[in-house]
C-alpha cells in the first residue's frame, strides 16, 4: 500500500522509534525528504514556489492535511520558500506517520 493511501494512527508514546534501516526504506518512497538530526531525528524538506501566495496556498492545504491526520509539522516561511519538519513528538524520533504526512504533502503538488 502506497504511503498516501495510509492515515496517521494516533500515537501518545510507547511506540518504538524507527531505527536507521527502517528510515532509509521510507526515505526512497518520499522524495527531497532529509533525515536531520539534534539529538531527535526529524524528517526535513524546503518547497519552493513562484511567489508568497502560491507559498502560503500550499500552507493552508498542509494545515487541512494535518489536521486530517492528526499530525502537526513545524513549518516556516520565507516570502516562496516554506520549510517543512515532522517528527513524533511522543516518541522524540519518526514513525511511520511522519512518512505518511511527508507524502501527502508532496501529493499536494503533484
Amino acid at each position: 500500500m502506497e504511503l498516501t493511501e495510509k492515515k496517521c494512527v494516533p500515537c501518545e508514546g510507547g511506540v518504538p522509534r524507527l531505527g536507521i534501516p527502517e528510515i532509509e526504506t521510507f526515505l526512497k518512497k518520499v522524495s527531497g525528504w532529509a533525515v536531520t538530526s539534534d539529538k531527535v531525528n526529524k524528517l526535513h524538506k524546503s518547497y519552493k514556489f513562484d511567489d508568497f501566495l502560491s507559498a502560503m496556498a500550499f500552507v493552508d492545504k498542509m494545515a487541512s492535511i494535518a489536521e486530517e491526520e492528526g499530525h502537526h509539522p513545524d513549518f516556516c516561511v520565507h516570502y516562496s520558500q516554506v520549510d517543512v519538519t515532522i517528527w513524533t513528538h511522543a516518541i522524540s524520533g519518526l514513525s511511520e506517520n511522519d512518512f505518511i504526512l511527508a507524502a501527502k504533502l508532496d501529493a499536494v503538488l503533484s
